[in-house]
């Protein structure tokens, strides 16, 4: 049998431990002292090779992204340091404090959507390729900048109603699976799934290297991922609905700290 059908099979063991038959239940969110980064549920080769700089994949990405801080580019000539500075003390904190609502739009930006509006708006320099090496090497370093600093997401009144949003995402059934987020991630979460164990879904060390992707991704590449392996219809790329789902999952790990860029299996 394949991949996918193993998975698939397992998602319909998963349903029914969670009780889907019943059509009517509430996930169980869990308790703030009950959290868990999924670097907890790796094993200790894993681990290892997310605490050594030397062996973490994802340093490659940090190193290339510090190089693009300082270049010039586009037709206004400046590099992310003329504005910023020294990312190691102006960037301290920031990626703990995305998807932040950004005033003009009115809508909430992920940190690689900030990359691309200071990019475009303030180089005047063309938008760099989504899932590309140097927007995820930018998000990386930029986000190292904030590694062990608890994750700082506002709750007020202009993210509350995207929180909210956020939250009837996560918690909706979708797909043929007829799976919802909370499903896996809540009422089953330390169980196993084809052979790997359930995370919280805490997004503590985005963008990460994964091992079965042999590369960095953002959190929207792996959302897209989880609405696939629910057999549910991905959102598009940059659609608002991941940007309220990657707020929520943040405001949801609010404490706990940033270990970007992390390794998962």
């Amino acid at each position: 049998m394949s991949r996918q059908g193993l998975v698939a099979l397992a998602c319909l063991w998963i349903a029914g431990l969670a009780g889907l038959v019943s059509w009517g239940g509430q996930a169980a969110e869990i308790p703030l002292q009950d959290r868990q980064s999924g670097y907890q549920l790796m094993t200790p080769e894993t681990r290892a090779m997310q605490d050594d700089d030397a062996a973490n994949p994802g340093m490659l990405w940090v190193l290339d992204g510090e190089a693009l801080w300082q270049r010039k580019d586009g037709r206004a000539n400046l590099s992310c340091a003329d504005c910023h500075g020294d990312a190691r003390q102006s960037m301290k904190g920031v990626a703990a404090r995305y998807p932040a609502v950004d005033p003009g739009l009115q809508k909430p930006v992920d940190l690689e959507q900030r990359i691309e509006m200071c990019r475009t708006e303030k180089q005047q320099a063309p938008p760099l390729r989504a899932e590309g090496k140097d927007l995820l090497a930018l998000a990386a370093y930029v986000a190292r900048q904030s590694k062990g600093m608890p994750i700082a997401v506002v709750e007020d009144d202009h993210t509350r109603p995207f929180i909210s949003a956020g939250r009837e995402i996560y918690e909706r059934r979708q797909g043929q699976l007829n799976l919802s987020c909370a499903n896996c991630h809540d009422d089953n979460s330390g169980k196993r799934l084809a052979g790997s164990p359930i995370p919280q879904a805490h997004p503590t060390g985005y963008p990460l290297y994964r091992l079965e992707w042999q590369t960095l991704g953002s959190l929207q590449r792996r959302l897209r991922n989880c609405l696939v392996g629910m057999r549910a219809e991905p959102y598009a790329p940059g659609a608002p609905e991941y940007a309220e789902l990657e707020l929520y999952l943040m405001w949801r790990a609010r404490g706990m700290p940033m270990e970007a860029p992390g390794v998962r299996p």
